[in-house]
């Protein structure tokens, strides 16, 4: 276990912001999160816990104690009806995972290839991309109680997952230390692969693969996130920074009637889902520069540091564009972001 005070966060958050915090800690076993939560249970000063800070925005030193887990492991075991399910550690990174179970010709985790961040922050954040969400395979999520020392085993439904959200971001938030997630996966081949969303259908045509395999859907997944999205080792970046809104279908069908091309995905019969980067490239953003911080040239949906950035110049710029979709859309878009 890890307790360190005065401790640099410049390695803890994609951004490549410079932030201390007061006291760092991390744990690599269940033994050692109780031993944690223990000792937040006598430290009251204000608490932070994050994974592999890919969702992170520090604004300012964190004059408080800040958690991370470093408890690693992928185990398999085989379920009913050609299922498997697959527990991690909650610091296994996450594409390290994606890895695994593509390896061993297990499917459901191939579009979400190549999101950073850990194990643990999938079951907090319910992760997505390229239309699928980790909501769809986790099952069960282990984790130690703060306030007791207790573990505890939570069920899919009883995290209430979401668009981006579940319980342990709001009414959970800093009261536990997830420790294992288990996900449901099936064997390959078991139904279709999940090829509409994005541009995935048109890459496998191009490249003349008609019935890609895990391993072929992965590397077109990878292909395409790389030649959007900026690598935070040159420029610094937290992915999709905002949540695509999702608008009802009557306030969808008025802005269709004003901007005809306007892309959008439907949630439900009575719920459309617009994408944020889409109406940030319309008010004119998409390559702008702020100061140190810019929107990324290729993915309107990507803040980057220029270089040198603090957190308050990435919030200064986020908040203009927020400000100027709103004036010219009425909708407000939000940081998925954690801004601290």
């Amino acid at each position: 276990m890890k307790d360190i005070e005065n401790y640099s966060l410049l390695a803890h958050n994609t951004f490549g912001i410079e932030a201390r915090c007061s006291r760092f800690l991390e744990y690599a076993t269940q033994e050692e999160a109780r031993q944690v939560a223990a000792l937040l249970r006598s430290d009251k000063r204000p608490l932070l816990i994050i994974g592999g800070g890919s969702n992170l925005l520090l604004t300012k030193d964190f004059d408080g104690v800040v958690v991370h887990s470093a408890l690693k492991g992928i185990e398999a075991v085989p379920g009913e009806q050609g299922c498997c399910y697959v527990s991690c550690g909650s610091g296994e990174v996450w594409d390290d995972v994606v890895v695994y179970c593509v390896g061993h010709g297990l499917q459901g985790m191939e579009n979400l290839s190549l999101i950073p961040g850990d194990a643990g922050a999938s079951a907090v954040q319910n992760i997505g991309a390229y239309g699928a969400e980790v909501k769809d395979l986790i099952t069960d999520v282990e984790a130690v109680e703060i306030a007791t020392g207790e573990v505890r085993l939570f069920s899919n439904a009883k995290c209430e997952y979401a668009y981006r959200q579940s319980k342990f971001k709001h009414a959970w938030k800093d009261k536990f230390l997830i420790t294992r997630v288990v996900y449901r996966l099936r064997q390959a081949g078991s139904y279709a692969l999940n090829l509409d969303y994005g541009n995935i259908r048109a890459e496998l045509e191009r490249r003349g693969i008609g019935h890609p395999t895990l391993g072929e859907l992965r590397q077109v997944v990878i292909d395409i996130r790389k030649a959007k999205l900026p690598d935070p080792q040159t420029e610094g970046n937290a992915g999709s920074f905002f949540m695509n809104p999702v608008v009802s279908r009557a306030e969808y069908e008025q802005l269709a009637a004003a901007y005809p091309d306007m892309p959008h995905y439907t949630v439900d019969e009575g719920h459309e889902k617009i994408p944020a980067g889409w109406m940030i490239e319309q008010c004119g953003w998409k390559g702008r520069t702020l100061g140190r911080a810019g929107v990324h040239g290729k993915q309107a949906l990507v803040l980057v540091n220029r270089g040198g950035a603090t957190g308050s110049e990435i919030v200064e710029l986020y908040r203009a564009v927020q400000r100027d979709v709103l004036d010219k859309f009425g909708v407000e878009i939000r940081p998925e972001v954690n801004v601290v």
